[in-house]
This record gives structure tokens, C-alpha cells and sequence, in this order.
């Protein structure tokens, strides 16, 4: 049962159909159509002589004040209340009552079956490539209600795959939709394996075992090459490798030992020593193939003396005990985590005097503390980008209520929330020189690397790609069988993405759980759940059309309904249904500008 604990008490199925007001986070879902139908029924009855003025005055004014239906709207918005096509149709919508929260969206609104409106705070030009994005999948709103808002093992989705079976340890099992409306998948089942060492992961390719395999170890890549039966796959991937700090644990909240650590590592030592050729020590967080992602200034030299005079300045002539924390999952950005992690052990004694532990910590627990900003030393983690902007890395990272680097710097964060409103390319770029220049004088983290990438997969593998964006998908492969079988570096943490954010998952959950937008074999944005999204002049509201074949795992056709429920589930704090994994929503948090009825101590 839906209880939202809203204002009226009552639970979604104890409410009458005839005044049914759904309930989230204290703001009232309407349904305009009731009053477009009590409407008409006044003036029926008012031309019957069906009572008096007065009577019939009061009946449309108590509707129009229940439902607070919406007869004006701006530029690109619907009028729901002059379309009586879908009688039936009780549109859901999130309201935010307003942008004083701080977040990006105001309003979600399902003006019909087949049409979703959003309504913004501020202009976003990188809306549509935000919604290609996997983690804002929908699923049945009735599902997410039987789950309690945590399915995190039983997606239900319209993807061309649905999860049959998640054996723990071991792989997740998927098999075809058969109703599915885009490319039907060649083979029944869709068998996603997990190895975290690279030569595993080889292993089970060269066995057959394996039809693709992600990120292999840059030493085996000559291998690859060099074995008929096996093809490379270059992976043109955007990606940054960096250290991070906690400036809230000593002695990281003093910017010159930051400082002293960025001048101290040797960066191109370590992408001779571990990685692949053409990848090249970052000059800034961004890559330089995006928009804005390398203006201002480069960054330090790797200068050890000066590194050590600075330290010593900063009160640590002799150094000082710290710990090095990482993750043992093989990425594009990392594709030698416990190798990497000892030679900047090494080179933090060597150059500066700072001893440092070396510790490995469980993927999803890393994950979790690391991005909580709860790990008192040194982090290593990194980034691959989501959507082709550069809010995906700078306003994730460097927002002002991301915790992971501690206390947020205004130097940083304002000049990216200025940005991510503008639509003009050009007129932003003054802003990202602002925000990387800033990055450099704070040194919230050090940026190490761009790392180039690669899938590898069985030679006759029919339809073989490794996306620059997005996840690969099994319905676009053929290896001439009855089972495709994927091996990636490491085990899903749950599959539900919308409060998740390592790619493992991510490639999990896309298989079975679609957005309204995705991303092409060749990083394109490109409609999926959406016919399309069309915005208005100033590109502040997005009205979105809906496909009308699109059908659920459980044979439920997908509507404006699923879509309004699937975004509150992870945008309103308030829903009971945001309850996800950590329940921390992450992306919903950082790429919409904040949460809606956040708790005052989550920003």
C-alpha cells in the first residue's frame, strides 16, 4: 500500500477515486482532469436548471481549490485542462513549491499518458544529456511501492533484457524481453560475469568463456593484439584519476600540505609505469575534450624540493603518518589500483617524508566513506564521464554540498553554478577558467591522469563496440549462440542505479532499466523512452513526449505516471520511497542542484 503520510492521513488506496490527491513529501500530486470534468458537469446541470447559481458557483470553486489545476503555463507547456482525449488518466506531479530549495527542478508534471513535463528553476543546455543517463531509470511506480522504494535486486524495466536471477558472487542472469520495441537481443540469455584481476578477465576470453570483457590490463593488450581469435576494442572514453583529500582531518585542512603533495608525486612516472600508451598526465581535472574542461591555468610540475620546502613551511619538516585508501576494482582510470596505490606510497616517503598505510578497503564500503568525506587520509578514486558536459565532472566533484573533499570552497562552486545556466558556450567559458584556476589554488584533489581505454571481445563477435559514453548492451551483440556472456572488473552493488554510481552497477542495471534518453554506440544523446523533449526559448522547461509501445518486464505498458514516479522516488527526500541502497541519491543530488525537502543537515 502507497502510504505517503501526507497531510491527509489517509493511504494512496483509502483515498476515492473521484478525489484521489497523491501525497509526496508534502506536496500535493493533482489531477487536473477532475476539474475539467466537474467543470462540465456544473455547466450541464446549471443548463437543466440543476440548481442555483450559488450552489453550482460553490462546486466548481471547491474543485478548482482541491486540485489546484494549472490554466496557464509557460512557454512549451501544456494546457491539461483543454484536453479531454484520455478521460481516464490521473496525472501524477512533483512540485517543488518552488526554487527556494536550491535544485534545478521545480516541477514534474504528467500532463497526459504519453507526455511529461519539466519545468526548471534555471536554464540547463545539458539536460538531455543528463537524462541519457542510466541512473535515472524508470521503473512502474507500482513497483517501486511493493519494494518499499529499494528494488535492489529485482529491477523492473523495459530494457531488452529482464534480471531472471542475481546469483551473489557468482553473475547476474538476464533473459530477452520478448515485447521488447527497439533491436530484440540475438540470444535468450544475457550472463554478466565479474573478475577483478585483469588476467581472469582474459582467461575467460581466451577460453570462450567470455564474448567481451571490460578493461583488460594495459600488459595484456599486446596479447590481445597478437591472438587472431581476439579483438581490442579502443575505448575513446572521457575519464581523470586523481588523489583526494578530506580537508576536515588534519593535517589536509591546510592548503599548503595539499599543495606540497601535488608538487611531490611524480604523475608522468606513473603513467609510464602503468599505463597504456596515449594516455597522458592531466594538465586539469576535465579532459581537454570538453567544453571548458582545460581552461586556465595547467597544473603543478612535479617539483620534489620544492614540494618538501613547502611542507616544512607548513609545519611538517619530517612529514607525518597518513593512510592511502583505495578500492581493488580494475577501471579505465585505475587499471592497476594496488600497484598504483604503492607507488604513491613510495614516492609521498621518497619525496616528502609522509608515511603512508596502504589500505584496501570493499568496493561499496570505499565508495560510500570516501564519497562521505569519512576517510581521514589520502583517497584514490576517479571518474568516467557520464553525459559529454562539463558539469558531469566539475559541479559532481566540487558543488557545494558534496562532502567528499570536506568543507566547499565558494572560489570553486560559484563560478560553476553561474555556468551550468548558461546556454551560450562561448559566455561560459570565462567561468571554467574561474573554477579550474581556483581548483588549483585550493588543491581539493590531485588530478594524475587521462587514461586511454579498452574492451576486448571474441573476434566474431557480431556488432562489437566499447562506448565513449554509456553502457555497452548485450541486444546489440551476436556471438551465433543461445547465451552472451559479459565479464566486467567487479560485482554490482545493487541494481537499483538511482542511488548508485559505480559503473559495475551502472552496466548491471542499463541492460534491464531504460531512461527517457540514452546514449548511442557512438556517444550520440539520442531518444529512448522519449520520442522527444522539446524545451522552450530560454531552455528552462522541457516538455517531453512519450513512445506509447514501450512495455514493462511485468507487462505493464510504461506511462507519464511511471516516469513522475520514478524521478520523486530519487528526487524528493521526503517520499517515502526514497529508500534506495545508501539512500544517499547521489546523482539526483549533484546533477539537479540538491535534493527536494532536504533535512537542513543534507543541504
Amino acid at each position: 500500500m502507497f502510504d505517503f503520510g501526507g497531510p491527509s492521513g489517509l493511504a494512496f488506496s483509502q483515498i476515492p477515486d473521484e478525489s484521489r490527491g497523491l501525497i509526496i513529501g508534502g506536496n500535493q500530486m493533482k489531477y487536473t482532469r477532475i476539474v475539467a470534468l466537474l467543470s462540465a458537469l456544473v455547466l450541464i446541470l446549471a443548463a437543466c436548471g440543476g440548481g442555483d447559481d450559488d450552489d453550482s458557483s460553490d462546486t466548481t470553486e471547491g474543485a478548482t481549490e482541491t486540485t489546484e489545476a494549472p490554466t496557464e503555463t509557460t512557454e512549451g507547456s501544456t494546457d491539461t485542462t483543454e484536453d479531454m482525449g484520455d478521460m481516464d488518466f490521473e496525472g501524477l506531479a512533483l512540485d517543488a513549491g518552488g526554487c527556494d530549495y536550491g535544485g534545478t527542478i521545480q516541477s514534474i508534471t504528467a500532463v497526459d499518458a504519453n507526455t511529461v513535463d519539466f519545468q526548471l528553476c534555471k536554464s540547463d543546455p545539458a539536460f538531455l544529456a543528463k537524462l541519457a543517463f542510466s541512473v535515472f531509470g524508470i521503473q512502474p511506480a507500482e513497483h517501486l511501492e511493493e519494494t518499499g522504494g529499494a528494488p535492489l535486486d529485482n529491477p523492473i524495466g523495459t530494457g531488452p533484457y529482464a534480471v531472471s536471477e542475481w546469483v551473489r558472487g557468482d553473475s547476474v542472469n538476464y533473459t530477452a524481453h520478448a515485447d521488447y520495441y527497439g533491436q530484440v537481443p540475438a540470444q535468450e540469455q544475457l550472463v554478466l560475469k565479474w573478475a577483478t584481476e585483469g588476467a581472469q578477465r582474459l582467461l575467460e576470453l581466451q577460453s570462450g568463456n567470455a564474448d567481451l570483457i571490460t578493461f583488460p590490463s594495459q600488459d595484456d593488450w599486446e596479447t590481445i593484439e597478437g591472438d587472431d581469435a581476439l579483438t581490442l576494442l579502443p575505448k575513446d572514453e572521457s575519464n581523470i584519476l586523481y588523489v583526494g583529500f578530506t580537508n576536515t582531518f588534519a593535517p589536509f585542512d591546510n592548503a599548503d600540505v595539499r599543495k606540497a603533495v601535488a608538487m611531490g608525486i611524480d604523475r608522468q612516472r606513473i603513467v609510464d609505469n602503468f599505463y597504456p600508451a596515449g594516455s597522458e598526465v592531466a594538465s586539469h581535472f576535465t579532459p581537454c575534450s570538453i567544453l571548458g574542461g582545460c581552461e586556465g591555468d595547467s597544473w603543478y610540475d612535479f617539483d620534489a624540493e620544492a614540494a618538501k620546502t613547502m611542507l616544512a613551511d607548513a609545519g611538517y619538516p619530517d612529514g607525518f603518518d597518513t593512510t592511502i585508501y583505495y578500492r581493488d576494482v580494475f577501471r579505465g582510470y585505475l587499471p592497476e589500483p594496488g600497484l598504483v596505490a604503492v607507488e604513491i606510497q613510495t614516492q609521498l616517503a621518497e619525496n616528502l617524508g609522509i608515511n603512508a598505510d596502504v589500505v584496501v578497503m570493499e568496493s561499496g564500503q570505499f565508495i560510500d566513506e570516501s564519497t562521505s568525506g569519512l576517510l581521514d587520509g589520502i583517497h584514490l578514486l576517479g571518474w568516467t564521464g557520464d553525459y559529454p558536459h562539463p558539469t558531469n565532472f566539475l559541479d559532481f566533484h566540487f558543488n557545494a554540498d558534496n562532502p567528499q573533499f570536506g568543507d566547499a570552497h565558494p572560489e570553486i562552486y560559484e563560478p560553476l553554478k553561474e555556468a551550468a545556466g548558461i546556454a551560450d558556450e562561448d559566455a561560459v567559458l570565462a567561468l571554467y577558467e574561474e573554477a579550474n584556476n581556483a581548483i588549483k589554488e585550493l588543491v581539493p584533489m590531485v588530478p594524475i591522469v587521462h587514461s586511454k581505454a579498452a574492451f576486448a571481445v571474441g573476434a566474431d563477435l557480431g556488432g562489437a563496440y566499447a562506448p565513449p559514453w554509456g553502457q555497452v548492451m548485450g541486444n546489440l551483440l551476436d556471438n551465433g549462440g543461445d547465451t552472451l556472456v559479459i565479464v566486467q572488473n567487479a560485482e554490482p552493488i545493487s541494481l537499483y542505479c538511482s542511488d548508485e554510481s559505480d559503473g559495475e552497477s551502472l552496466r548491471a542495471c542499463a541492460q534491464s532499466v531504460e531512461g527517457l534518453y540514452s546514449y548511442g554506440t557512438d556517444g550520440s544523446v539520442q531518444p529512448q523512452l522519449a520520442t522527444e523533449c522539446v524545451p522552450n526559448e530560454d531552455v528552462s522547461q522541457w516538455t517531453c513526449s512519450l513512445r506509447d509501445d514501450a512495455v514493462f518486464h511485468n507487462g505493464d505498458v510504461m506511462d507519464a505516471n511511471d516516469v513522475v514516479a520514478s524521478f520523486s522516488a530519487g528526487l524528493d527526500a521526503s517520499n517515502p520511497l526514497h529508500v534506495g541502497n545508501t539512500g544517499s541519491f547521489d546523482y539526483y543530488a549533484y546533477l539537479w542542484g540538491g535534493l527536494i525537502n532536504a533535512p537542513e543537515d543534507e543541504g
